[in-house]
């Protein structure tokens, strides 16, 4: 299925500006040549220019890549910017970026053991 993320086993950031008029072929040879990571693995790698209201994401289906494009209507992802590098998200980190989070929370409400009353 078209866009179906659910198989991928990880999920990278790269972080920093990419050139997003790059297509499938230049954002493998991003991903080979400046990162030395496999773009034919069961990975998805997310990709953001410098107006941050559009991302871009590659998969690779077993068959062929999917390029993903996600343009804002109103409004901008909280993208890192410190440095240019892949960082590995897990699915919750991505569905905060999704949602409009950054993927680094300052604090989180920690869950609480609840013990059995008598």
């Amino acid at each position: 299925m078209i866009g179906d993320i659910s198989f991928a086993d990880s999920i990278y950031i790269v972080t920093g500006y990419t050139d997003m008029r790059k297509s499938i072929d230049g954002l493998c040879a991003l991903v080979q040549t400046q990162y030395q990571m496999n773009p034919y693995g069961r990975s998805i790698f997310l990709f953001c220019g410098r107006r941050t209201d559009r991302i871009k994401a590659l998969l690779y289906e077993g068959d062929g890549f999917l390029l993903l494009y996600k343009r804002l209507s109103d409004g901008k992802f909280r993208w890192p910017r410190n440095e240019s590098e892949v960082k590995a998200i897990t699915m919750q980190q991505y569905r905060w970026l999704m949602d409009g989070l950054a993927i680094e929370q300052k604090s989180v409400i920690k869950q609480t053991k609840v013990s059995r009353l008598l």
